[in-house]
């Protein structure tokens, strides 16, 4: 899944790592579905970002510390993805979203040390750069809208590999 805007998103030249998507090549794992195509990275336990083929421009969450469930959509497509980022500042939320209720969403945004990480300059300034050159807006209700893409999900579509059976124990 090459689209435009992803094509033009990997051109910009703004550290991506300020909200937690740092791009380069690192290691699949286990529960990383097969052929899909890593789009970022959070650089803490092994969380990546990813399109699965037949599943077009959506975008999913990997995450290999999650007990009930590995990988999830968050975004029907990469332009929402950018909304969700431009919304939340950091693919951080996004990935914590299933797990939460409403009220610890809110709690966690509205937690000063968190109100104080997200205002930094510096990430204000690579969110702005790259809402501009990508015109792309922020997602109005983020929390809504990620949990919305994941009530209506076949999650048992996602195709994994043989490893992710045997370690997992799940029946295939």
């Amino acid at each position: 899944m090459n689209s435009e805007l992803y094509k033009k998103y990997l051109e910009l030249d703004i550290d991506t790592s300020l909200f937690n998507l740092e791009k380069g090549d690192y290691p699949e794992y286990f529960c990383t579905p097969v052929g899909a195509e890593v789009i970022g990275w959070e650089g803490i336990d092994g969380i990546h970002y990813c399109f699965i083929p037949g599943f077009g421009e959506m975008v999913f969450a990997v995450s290999p510390m999650k007990c009930d469930c590995n990988v999830f959509p968050l975004a029907k497509n990469f332009a929402d993805f950018l909304g969700l980022i431009l919304a939340t500042k950091s693919v951080t939320v996004l990935e914590q979203i299933i797990s939460w209720d409403k009220q610890t969403y809110l709690d966690y945004i509205n937690e000063p040390d968190n109100i104080k990480h997200f205002s930094r300059p510096e990430l204000i300034a690579a969110l702005a750069q790259m809402s501009e050159k990508l015109a792309e807006e922020p997602i109005e209700e983020p929390f809504e809208y990620v949990k919305a893409v994941q009530a209506d999900f076949d999650y048992s579509k996602i195709p994994f590999s043989d490893e992710y059976y045997d370690i997992t124990g799940l029946e295939r």
